[in-house]
């Protein structure tokens, strides 16, 4: 990828690495570069956002950016990315940008850009934007008077979104009798989460529904689901779902306070779909990070997995490479190509709680066809990622680790695309071993940074 761009757009510590200046540039970018690949004289471009405190400042800049083009701007407010990925279809935006950071910690921040399709642009545009911002924007074109870009508020919005959701809802019978805790992350779904079980009829208790402008995912939503397994118990819930700060992924929560993550989530939707006829090919895509159980588990019924590197980008470069109509991250991003152009947290708890309902089983039945295998998963914060993996001594030693861990076990060694960390992923049939051979990577990565 290229300097600014990682796989899930432009991130970093808001007002720091992505600055106002930043946003401004890419704004002017952007729009020049979608209005000359787009047949619209006067491009409009639709821009949503999280509830970071940041993302006032950041927007502000993209939009005078934008504006500054000659390109209009639809404007809806705080939603879910996947609700800007489909409204900018909706709409026929030329494209449309979020402003978020996901599930990262509150001080960063993000901007990333759909086509006017809904999907994430393509590596080259992405690089054509880059170019740009790097060498200046100062040449591009500054319209004056009526030319001038101008803000539309979009009311409906939020509306639309949720509307289109509950078209997705396959079943004759709405969710009455089923209880349903929503931990909302204080992010993006804070109001469309609960507003979307409440119309489909559920018992909604919602959590994390309050933000503040600086608590999202802050010990909350999908990346930290003690509170929400709790309140699953506490108020005997037949589901609890766990959305994260843009509310693309969800991790839902048994009734026992059980956490099933993304593994649990496509191999539950995946059997489902495969049993009514509607997995066409039996195939899903899923990640090198996803646990060989759920490989076995898919398998037992013919169902392949088509195995991808890691981000939602591959993700859905696969499913349309195989095919495959179902696919995701262990995270809990997960595609449903037939409804949606990207992850959609809100989507597929929708799909798991129509398996639900469908079957008649709790979700601990659910659960019990994927046994995963001993996996241990260890995050380093380091810069110069990419060299530091590439020192001999650490090469070595990964060498090593994958010789011990046999034709059963697997290994990830991977620089994040959004923050400044190598993961490193074992997984095999003991504990014990997964320990060691991380220690040893580790030693090796200490000893070459040395």
């Amino acid at each position: 990828m290229g300097k600014l761009f990682g796989t899930d757009g432009v991130r970093g510590v808001a007002n720091l690495e992505l600055t106002p200046e930043l946003a401004f540039q890419l704004g002017r970018a952007g729009s020049y570069v979608l209005a000359r690949h787009e047949a619209s004289k006067r491009p409009r471009i639709l821009v949503g956002k999280d509830t970071r405190i940041s993302g006032d400042m950041l927007e502000a800049a993209l939009i005078a950016g934008i504006c500054s083009t000659g390109a209009d701007i639809l404007t809806v407010g705080i939603l879910p990315t996947p609700a800007v990925a489909f409204l900018t279809q909706r709409y026929q935006a030329s494209c449309g940008v979020v402003i978020s950071a996901s599930h990262n910690p509150l001080e960063d921040n993000g901007i990333k850009f759909f086509g006017p399709s809904g999907y994430k642009l393509p590596d080259e545009l992405e690089d054509e934007i880059e170019e740009l911002v790097l060498a200046g924007t100062q040449e591009l074109q500054r319209p004056q008077g009526e030319d001038v870009g101008r803000v539309y508020l979009v009311a409906e919005a939020k509306n639309n979104y949720l509307d289109y959701l509950i078209s997705c809802y396959s079943l004759d019978q709405n969710l009455a009798g089923t209880t349903v805790v929503v931990d909302c992350a204080n992010g993006a779904a804070y109001s469309t989460g609960p507003e979307l079980w409440s119309r489909l009829g559920a018992q909604v208790i919602a959590i994390n529904n309050y933000p503040n402008g600086v608590n999202i995912n802050e010990r909350c939503g999908s990346t930290y689901t003690e509170g929400l397994r709790r309140a699953v118990v506490e108020h005997k819930a037949d589901m609890g779902i766990a959305y994260d700060g843009d509310a693309d992924r969800c991790i839902v929560v048994d009734e026992r306070g059980n956490e099933l993550d993304g593994d649990h989530i496509i191999m539950i939707c995946a059997l489902d779909m495969n049993s009514r006829g509607e997995l066409n090919p039996p195939m899903v895509a899923a990640t090198v990070m996803s646990n060989i159980g759920l490989d076995i588990a898919l398998r037992r019924e013919n169902i392949q997995v088509a195995s991808c590197k890691v981000g939602d980008r591959y993700v859905l470069e696969k499913m349309k490479e195989s095919g495959a109509l179902l696919g995701g991250e262990q995270s809990g991003h997960i595609i449903f190509l037939e409804h949606a152009t990207t992850g959609d947290g809100l989507l597929t708890s929708l799909k798991v709680a129509e398996v639900l309902r469908r079957s008649g089983l709790t979700l601990s039945e659910l659960a019990r066809g994927l046994e995963k295998q001993p996996q241990l998963l260890v995050n380093l914060r380091m810069e110069n990622k990419d060299k530091i993996l590439a020192h001999p001594l650490v090469q070595e030693a990964l060498k090593q680790a994958e010789e011990r861990l046999g034709e059963w076990g697997k290994l990830v060694v991977r620089p994040s695309g959004t923050e400044p960390v190598v993961r490193i992923m074992a997984q095999g049939p003991e504990q014990y071993l997964l320990e060691e051979v991380i220690a040893e990577i580790q030693q090796s990565i200490e000893r070459a940074q040395a």
